[in-house]
């Protein structure tokens, strides 16, 4: 099958990304032709040190971009697909609390798909989060819902797969990460939720709080829903005549 693209936007993961490389090389290397594709955001400490020494050693293919200053998470996702060399994307967090042991499941379920545009969504259905977060997530993906109605359980799970040519549709703003499911659909695309292991972090904290997790996404929320009343697609197109078509010329 053709290549995946593994993006992982980074921001200081030191003591995550290494393990993490490792991971994914021994979760497809027998199976697929992959890439990993970091996006370094801003990090001080040796994130890309440690991902080159962990990819040298394991022997995969690597890319790693570096932005000058930290401009979140989506420009990360962004950034990288647009280097990706892969045909489908795989996006996962760089601090390993996605388990690349599931991967194989996301590409099982997109080799099924026979729409052109598609993404398999990671649902973590047992979360080991506070219960706190846990509360901020139950209802930040309730008000999706209910605006929205994408059929999305976990809006935050980074585990997502989807074809690069089906990414590079959708119109990019920040934070545009959370909402692409709602923006496949958009396209006519097919959503398929997957469950998917959730694990505590190994190093470092969060670089996200009830700010930026809750509020900051409402009026991306807004816009969103905007984007999707005012998209119209044809059911079908019917080409009546093409000059560069010989049969069209010759048969009117």
């Amino acid at each position: 099958m053709s290549l995946i693209s593994v993006v992982l936007p980074a921001k200081n993961e030191q003591g995550n990304i290494g393990q993490l490389i490792q991971e994914i090389h021994q979760s497809l290397h027998q199976q697929y032709s992959f890439e990993i594709v970091i996006t370094d955001d801003g990090s001080d400490d040796r994130t890309v040190q440690e991902a080159i020494d962990m990819a040298q050693f394991c022997g995969c293919a690597l890319q790693v971009l570096s932005h000058s200053h930290s401009c979140g998470q989506s420009t990360g996702v962004y950034s990288a697909v647009c280097y990706a060399k892969g045909d489908w994307i795989i996006t996962s967090d760089a601090d390993g609390q996605n388990d690349p042991a599931d991967y194989p499941k996301l590409i099982m379920l997109a080799q099924q798909q026979r729409q052109t545009h598609f993404c398999i969504a990671g649902f973590r259905h047992q979360r080991l989060d506070t219960p706190w977060v846990r509360f901020q997530s139950r209802f930040a993906n309730a008000i999706r819902q209910l605006l929205l109605g994408d059929g999305v359980p976990d809006s935050g799970c980074g585990l997502k797969l989807f074809p690069k040519k089906t990414f590079m549709l959708l119109p990019y703003f920040d934070h545009m990460h959370r909402f692409l499911p709602a923006l496949i659909k958009r396209l006519g695309g097919e959503v398929v939720i997957c469950p998917v292991n959730h694990r505590e972090r190994n190093a470092g904290a969060s670089n996200y709080n009830v700010w930026n997790r809750l509020w900051v996404g409402v009026v991306d929320l807004l816009g969103v829903i905007w984007l999707r009343q005012r998209t119209k697609y044809p059911s079908s197109v019917t080409v009546r005549f093409d000059s560069n078509d010989e049969s069209s010329v010759n048969n009117p």
